[in-house]
């Protein structure tokens, strides 16, 4: 008889946990709170790190995913003065030459949607999960507009602000809100010539974070991360002059950044930033959470979405692997937690050194340059090897 799963949350970590669940021959329909036209409206951009593309790969995803976007091989700090601080490759290359590639977030959203469809995937939008409980053999999942669905198992892959999470322990920790947020931009046909093809500039500024990147079009890519100690709500967030504000913080800096800001066409809002610290329990019986839900590293680590393409891979695995689905859902548990909970470790460091005050700007730009380049050697425990070598058994 076949197994069937409910997935809360259609943004990433969902669709690419039905794809991992179907070649373990699970049947998952995936739920998705909002309109389907929100993920496509999504802005900013993301990376996919070479760990995350061979977990695509083992889901048959990674060249649709590829085709949107493109290479991003090394990142080169700088400070706000200017002067270059080191540069830091991103990540190996798989066997085949892959890296690391960069891309838009709505264009994601679309092709993991559509790939998920193109198995007989089902997506339902406009379905917010209230509850759930174990029933005999199985989970049912109520929604906010009254109906109900039931399976063997209940997947939470509803993001840093999981109810799922909430479902499985009232206790479970909050979001961390980092003390940053992100806002973010394209312009079309900007002349960066300091920057190098396949590769990201990120300036530690006095006040600010600033990263920019070209795409193959010539259009640059950019976003910042203001400071606020305070965590402000979407109201709040709306209401400041984005444009204004982020002029004012890079007005005594060396660099592109002003004049990126300037030349975007678009408004631009900012969100807050979050991770969270070690949740206790990511399982309850036949309900589990994963992706963001389970353990959302700061965007500084760069592996977001990643992380959520190894899950669901691992997800695969132990669902076939396993007869009894609650311990197919402990047997994931135990297999993840610890390389979570060392990348959440490792995005809080480097959004720890974009916040740095007078004094620790001076230790930290007089430091880094010998820290990028042991780290580029892959040299002792600064060795990123760790992060981006992870290879999972493959589902194909």
């Amino acid at each position: 008889m076949t197994r069937t799963a409910i997935i809360i949350g259609g943004g990433i970590a969902g669709p690419l946990a039905a794809l991992g669940l179907a070649r373990a021959g699970v049947s998952a329909t995936v739920y998705e709170a909002y309109a389907e036209s929100a993920g496509l409206a999504a802005g900013a951009w993301l990376t996919v790190a070479v760990n995350g593309l061979a977990a695509m790969r083992s889901l048959g995803v990674h060249t649709r995913v590829m085709r949107h976007g493109f290479p991003s091989e090394s990142i080169e700090f700088a400070s706000g003065t200017g002067k270059l601080l080191g540069v830091l490759p991103i990540g190996g290359r798989l066997t085949d030459g892959t890296v690391t590639h960069t891309l838009k977030r709505a264009d994601l959203y679309r092709e993991l949607a559509l790939a998920a469809r193109s198995e007989g995937i089902r997506i339902e939008y406009g379905k917010r999960l209230v509850d759930a409980r174990e029933v005999d053999g199985g989970v049912e999942a109520r929604f906010a507009d009254g109906s109900e669905a039931q399976a063997d198992v209940l997947i939470g892959a509803d993001g840093v602000h999981s109810r799922t999470r909430e479902l499985i322990d009232a206790n479970a920790p909050k979001p961390r809100y980092t003390g940053l947020q992100n806002v973010g931009g394209f312009v079309p046909a900007f002349d960066a010539p300091q920057l190098q093809a396949a590769t990201y500039r990120m300036i530690f500024g006095k006040r600010c974070f600033f990263g920019y990147t070209r795409a193959p079009s010539g259009e640059v890519w950019w976003f910042a991360n203001p400071a606020s100690a305070r965590e402000l709500s979407r109201a709040e967030l709306a209401e400041i002059d984005r444009r204004e504000r982020l002029l004012e913080l890079f007005a005594d800096d060396h660099g592109a950044m002003c004049e990126l800001i300037q030349r975007t066409p678009d408004s631009f809002v900012g969100t807050n930033q979050y991770d969270l610290g070690k949740v206790p329990r990511w399982q309850r019986g036949r309900m589990l959470i994963l992706g963001d839900a389970a353990h959302a590293a700061s965007p500084s680590s760069g592996q977001g979405v990643s992380m959520a393409a190894e899950d669901a891979v691992a997800l695969g695995l132990c669902m076939h692997a396993a007869a009894d689905s609650s311990e197919a859902l402990a047997a994931f548990v135990r297999g993840r937690r610890e390389r979570a909970e060392l990348v959440v470790a490792h995005g809080k460091r480097h959004a720890n050194m974009k916040t740095a005050g007078p004094i620790g700007r001076v230790v930290r730009d007089l430091m880094m340059p010998a820290i990028l380049r042991v780290v580029a050697r892959k040299q002792g425990p600064e060795s990123l090897a760790w992060l981006y070598n992870h290879q999972l058994e493959s589902l194909s």
